[in-house]
């Protein structure tokens, strides 16, 4: 089936401002609550929400094969269950509604009134019920500077880092969408001087500058996916910001992995930009060595170029920039994360989240957390107001931006954000 959507030459009807993340290629789709409090499915062109409710119900999807419900939902979960086939016609249909040759909704006020909605107009909510979290450690910087800061640069990745996809199962419950506050944890942490564990609100508050891909219902327990066919059951990516604190996940994590040092909170961008959307930013990723295992080889391009920023706004300061990366660097692509992740048998259902890990570039202002970015506290950020950070103090928002570019369309993911606020009185 063509991706029409993705036509550059295409132009809306609505207003779209210069440089935005969302023009009529982009065709995201998330889940808010309206003027009226009701919760829709929808998407966004620049910065008007679109109520996709409110179209099928007057009748711009027909032809499509689609239930009456299944745009009143409150997340996209069954949406994503239909496949790929029923994500692009819809997709396709949308940007032929929003063209600025066609008069069908532009010319008709009563159903632009329904269906159209300012983005101070909305809230935006969690776009998917998430299962199942998964959260890779996939970029080859990222695990090499940690390695170095916690063992030694000759040591700095394990074994079998490089033979597969490393990751854990994480929680859930804690992710929420971007603007949710997130209150700073308390925990154990490493004794000092021989006595016994630390307690309290940690102290090494740290981000971690990764994506994630959603999900469709993919296989049978028992069943994995060939890497061939795994983009098939991607739906599309957020930015994912996966909160971590450190001196707490420093005490705990051996033998078994993170878990309260992450499980606290994880906080996505709403909008889920589909794979088809970023279709012509597809690259080849790192040349990988040793050769991966028969069923972790890939054909073709399958990393994507996608600038990521990440950036500290004090309470009463401005924004500073601190991280530039990009989601090309990522050494195990989705597919390999996706196949690797099946490839015992485990069963993805829709909805199901998969987060890359930190993603770390080669160069220092390209590291994707505080922990690489400050080199463990010794070496501190200066922000633009004149303060110094080598974790995140209460009160900072870190703010995470994403998005593709080229000579002809941007496509890009919004924002997503969250302000630390201090610990509770326990």
């Amino acid at each position: 089936m063509p991706l029409s959507a993705n036509n550059p030459s295409k132009r809306t009807w609505l207003k779209v401002p210069e440089g935005s993340d969302f023009p009529i290629q982009n065709i995201p789709f998330g889940v808010f609550l309206t003027r009226d409090d009701v919760i829709t499915i929808g998407t966004r062109i620049g910065d008007t929400a679109i109520d996709l409710g409110a179209l099928h119900q007057l009748g711009y999807f027909d032809g499509i094969d689609l239930t009456d419900d299944l745009f009143l939902q409150d997340s996209l979960n069954d949406f994503i269950a239909d496949g790929r086939k029923t994500w692009r016609l819809v997709r396709n249909r949308i940007s032929d509604i929003f063209l600025d040759s066609n008069p069908a909704l532009r010319d008709h006020s009563d159903h632009r009134s329904t269906v159209l909605f300012g983005l101070n107009e909305i809230e935006m909510q969690l776009p998917v019920d998430v299962g199942d979290y998964t959260d890779f450690y996939a970029s080859k910087e990222h695990a090499t500077n940690v390695g170095t800061l916690f063992r030694d640069p000759e040591n700095a990745l394990l074994p079998n880092w490089l033979h597969i996809p490393i990751g854990y199962h994480g929680r859930s419950s804690s992710i929420v969408p971007s603007g949710t506050a997130i209150r700073r944890p308390h925990g154990q942490v490493a004794p000092k001087d021989g006595n016994g564990p630390g307690f309290g609100p940690t102290k090494l508050l740290d981000f971690e500058l990764e994506m994630a891909f959603i999900t469709t219902a993919a296989n049978d327990l028992g069943k994995p996916i060939p890497i061939a066919e795994a983009a098939e059951y991607i739906f599309g990516l957020v930015l994912f910001n996966d909160w971590s604190a450190r001196d707490i996940q420093g005490w705990e994590y051996v033998p078994l992995g993170p878990f309260l040092g992450k499980n606290f909170a994880s906080t996505i961008s709403p909008w889920i930009v589909t794979l088809d959307a970023l279709e012509s930013f597809k690259v080849s990723g790192p040349s990988q060595d040793p050769k991966p295992l028969p069923y972790l080889q890939q054909d073709g391009a399958q990393n994507y170029d996608i600038n990521l920023l990440a950036s500290i706004q004090p309470k009463s300061g401005p924004e500073t920039m601190v991280c530039h990366s990009n989601f090309k660097y990522m050494y195990w692509s989705m597919a390999q994360q996706l196949a690797h992740h099946t490839i015992n048998g485990c069963n993805i259902r829709s909805g199901d989240m998969m987060g890359s890990g930190t993603i770390s570039g080669p160069t220092p202002e390209s590291y994707g957390s505080m922990l690489e970015l400050s080199w463990k506290g010794q070496r501190p950020l200066t922000l633009k107001d004149g303060s110094t950070r080598t974790f995140i103090n209460d009160g900072d928002t870190v703010i995470m931006r994403g998005y593709c570019q080229n000579d002809e369309v941007r496509i890009g993911f919004g924002d997503c954000t969250g302000e630390v606020l201090p610990a509770r009185a326990l």
